[in-house]
């Protein structure tokens, strides 16, 4: 792994040398694709997995411009800390640039609860956290709050090692997710006993290491944070998503000046509209309704089987069609038994893969044609009155040909399955 200066407004971007044409991320909480255990960025192909301790060491250090580059898939695991890559950054020194950066104050409560998580940011003039973390057993229960400045960053948060509970590490080597893991640069909990090659560095160094993820993870914003932030049992996918709602609010200014300002030219039907010739493209969540939709796909009445998208993350999207009985194709299928047909189910998987290829700024204005569908499963009927989710998967994005795995389920039923294959032309 190499650091190297980047220009002002770059952000920090991670850049797969190892890979045909040298991919980059850029790291925003838009790229997130995976939060198993570490947070995983990834455009199209290129994947980089583990990069919240490169970042928290690079918030602690005020850096918010840099490329990192790799030749394989994850930075080096070093100690389990964020201390080797701040190590690096001291050598390399840090130079102040002429544009400056301006910290967010978050200014509103944002609050989310996500499975064990629970998770509030108050308004506050610096950022302070303040973490509970404990297993589900209720063991090693910790507290700790600290004020993040550079020095408290450097003592107390930045050497704080990464931790798993024995009972995990069957199903993590399963997942290949620890593949250089060992007690070197892992602490490891198993019953009452910690294993680790060295003494703990501090009596509560579980839930400093949880904080050092959170510092990490809110990096994704692309901007210093200034808020007190209250997390009890953290998690990387509430990491994530209490990053989105704060890059939600700061992006909501913006959204209250053009609501009031002229309206935007209408795209063609199947473009995507643009101002400034930059594209749309949308990750997360927020406002991505049938107008999203129609700005994206060229498909019409009677054939448009998506009205809102619920979010996209990475390569996954999930969107919904609300079936009513004023579908037309319920006039024949079947008079006095509606049923939605399982191809239109299909269609609607393949629809939804189309957005996900098409929001990407490379293939702007392009269309999706269908291919082929393969392990085709119809497991109940679609009545009026449900509301089809459309979850997908990207699995394969190569060139102009995409592959997806879709799922259809009616209040989290499983109603259809398939994966689809399409490739996208101009239009």
């Amino acid at each position: 792994m190499t650091f190297l200066p980047a220009p002002p407004n770059a952000g920090i971007r991670f850049r797969r040398v190892d890979l045909e044409g040298q991919p980059e991320i850029e790291a925003s909480v838009e790229h997130v694709g995976d939060t198993t255990r570490s947070t995983t960025l990834v455009r199209g192909n290129a994947r980089v997995h583990t990069v919240e301790h490169v970042l928290a060491a690079f918030s602690g250090a005020g850096i918010h411009n840099a490329v990192v580059e790799l030749d394989a898939g994850e930075p080096p695991v070093g100690d389990g800390s964020a201390m080797p890559f701040v190590r690096l950054i001291q050598e390399a020194g840090v130079q102040a640039q002429t544009e400056p950066h301006q910290p967010y104050r978050v200014t509103d409560l944002v609050e989310l609860s996500m499975g064990d998580s629970q998770m509030v940011a108050l308004p506050h003039d610096r950022l302070k956290i303040t973490c509970t973390n404990a297993d589900r057993a209720g063991r090693y229960t910790q507290v700790y709050s600290v004020e993040v400045t550079p020095e408290s960053w450097l003592r107390e948060l930045a050497p704080a090692r990464t931790f798993c509970f024995y009972e995990e590490i069957e199903a993590l080597v399963k997942n290949g997710l620890i593949k250089g893991g060992s007690l070197e640069n892992a602490v490891v909990i198993r019953d009452d006993a910690v294993l680790t090659t060295e003494p703990l560095r501090f009596p509560d160094e579980f839930v400093r290491h949880k904080i050092l993820d959170i510092i990490g993870d809110l990096a994704l914003t692309g901007r210093a944070v200034h808020a007190h932030i209250i997390a009890v049992r953290p998690s990387h996918s509430a990491n994530c998503e209490m990053a989105r709602r704060i890059l939600d609010q700061i992006r909501r200014p913006e959204s209250v000046i053009q609501a009031f300002g002229p309206p935007p030219q209408k795209a063609a039907p199947g473009r995507v509209s643009s101002e400034g010739g930059t594209p749309l493209v949308v990750d997360g969540v927020g406002d991505m309704g049938i107008d999203f939709v129609m700005r994206l796909l060229p498909h019409r009445y009677p054939f448009l089987m998506v009205d809102r998208v619920l979010k996209v993350e990475g390569n996954r999207i999930s969107a919904i069609k609300n079936v009513t009985i004023n579908e037309p194709f319920f006039q024949g299928h079947f008079p006095g038994h509606p049923i939605m047909p399982g191809v239109l189910q299909l269609e609607a998987i393949a629809q939804v893969a189309g957005i996900l290829m098409l929001r990407q700024a490379e293939n702007a204005g392009k269309l999706a044609y269908f291919m082929s569908a393969e392990s085709v499963k119809w497991r109940r009927p679609v009545r009026p009155g449900d509301q089809l989710q459309i979850d997908v998967e990207l699995t394969k994005n190569r060139g102009k040909i995409g592959r997806a795995k879709g799922v259809c389920s009616v209040a989290g039923e499983t109603v259809s399955e398939a994966e689809v294959t399409f490739v996208l032309t101009d239009g």
